[in-house]
């Protein structure tokens, strides 16, 4: 994680992601060995033709979510890497963790009880490393902080 908020452009490396346990503990490990974090923005805009705008539409953005798509390598004996590849046989309310995103500048996102989606578990071709790909899909309002 960078000793300072960064300004400025920036490398996608000094985004820093760690994952914990649900509920209201804030995430602390780090995923070793994660080469790839994709994030997605779903947005719900609801949009109207009102008479009064002349044919122009009128929109109002009324719901959110957000996807975060992780491609690595599995690393057996990493926390944070064993805890992801541990959720691969759990449904229910067991495949929901806590899910924190620091950004350069500072700022945080939680994701308090985020779903974990495990789709790829350390089997691939036989000259591969070991893969560990999941999703981590927001469950209701994420808590972010601004950079101070």
């Amino acid at each position: 994680m960078p000793n300072t908020p960064t300004t400025g452009v920036f490398p996608c490396y000094e985004n820093q992601f760690a994952i914990g346990a649900s509920g209201n503990e804030t995430p602390a490990t780090p995923i070793a060995d994660m080469e790839e974090y994709s994030v997605t923005f779903d947005n719900g805009v609801e949009e109207w033709h009102a008479y009064g705008e002349e044919g122009w539409v009128k929109r109002m953005m009324t719901s959110k979510s957000v996807k975060i798509s992780v491609k690595g390598k599995r690393n057996v004996g990493d926390a944070g890497n064993d805890t992801v590849a541990n959720i691969a046989f759990e449904n229910g309310r067991s495949a929901e963790k806590n899910f924190l995103w620091t950004f350069p500048s500072g700022a945080t996102a939680l994701f308090k009880s985020a779903v974990v989606s495990v789709s790829a578990l350390g089997a691939a071709a036989a000259t591969n490393v070991g893969p560990l790909e999941f999703e981590v899909q927001s469950n209701g309002k994420p808590v972010f902080t601004p950079a101070a």
